[in-house]
């Protein structure tokens, strides 16, 4: 039987981290492989504490963060790679592009997670849901490349910004994470440059439970203390309903 895949689209190093990480060790521990793809380190608009050390330089900055997050991953159970194409502002190219849609048809990913569509306090999270989502949809044309597999429909998912009602995401999808729980803090706790998120997603984490919980009826049995909320962007297809 193959192993079932997912991806991750962050647009900085620690986003999957705050925003993924307990969808991310869930499916690890169900056997599941999960590839996070994090485009940038988040060098220049998310690495403040850093910049506030004496004689700091970005290459510094950036070997620092790519460590949190590769201790993250590791905790958490994914496979890391790191683009470096650079924040604040992020651009993409054609050739990282097309470097994504190489990696939708390799790794055949049975979902998608990325950023909200719209974000007014962060330009380089929408475009890191852009790029996935444009080259989800190149590695599904048959003329892309004739030969390579093509990928099905997988559905993409957008996962908690920082600020929601300003981006306009709603959560219609809970994930139980109450199980990984530990882990995830682990994982969060390795992003040392942002120390103060680190309560500010378990508040999230608990907030998410208790939406959770009341959408599968307060008479449930079913104990729901943490879970993570996604906005899921394409539909469902059902035989029932």
């Amino acid at each position: 039987m193959d192993q079932k895949t997912a991806l991750v689209v962050s647009a900085h190093s620690a986003d999957f981290v705050w925003r993924a990480g307990g969808a991310i060790a869930s499916h690890v521990q169900q056997g599941w492989k999960v590839r996070v793809i994090c485009l940038s380190y988040g060098e220049r608009g998310e690495s403040a504490k850093l910049w506030r050390k004496p004689a700091m330089t970005l290459e510094a900055v950036k070997a620092a963060r790519q460590e949190e997050a590769q201790r993250a991953a590791d905790i958490l159970g994914a496979e890391v790679e790191f683009w470096d194409i650079g924040d604040y502002p992020m651009r993409v190219s054609d050739e990282i592009l097309f470097r994504l849609v190489d990696t939708y048809r390799e790794l055949q990913p049975e979902f998608v997670l990325s950023h909200s569509v719209k974000d007014p306090y962060n330009f380089d999270h929408p475009l890191a849901m852009h790029v996935a989502q444009e080259a989800r949809i190149i590695a599904q044309a048959e003329g892309h490349n004739p030969g390579q597999k093509i990928v099905g429909a997988p559905p993409v998912y957008a996962f908690e910004p920082h600020q929601t009602e300003q981006c306009g995401w709603e959560p219609n999808t809970f994930l139980d994470i109450t199980d990984v729980w530990e882990t995830k803090r682990k994982a969060i706790e390795c992003m040392q440059g942002q120390e103060h998120l680190w309560n500010y997603y378990t508040r999230v984490a608990l907030q998410r439970g208790v939406q959770a919980k009341r959408n599968i009826g307060i008479t449930a049995k079913r104990n729901i203390e943490y879970a993570e909320g996604f906005m899921k962007l394409t539909p469902t297809v059902v035989d029932t309903l």
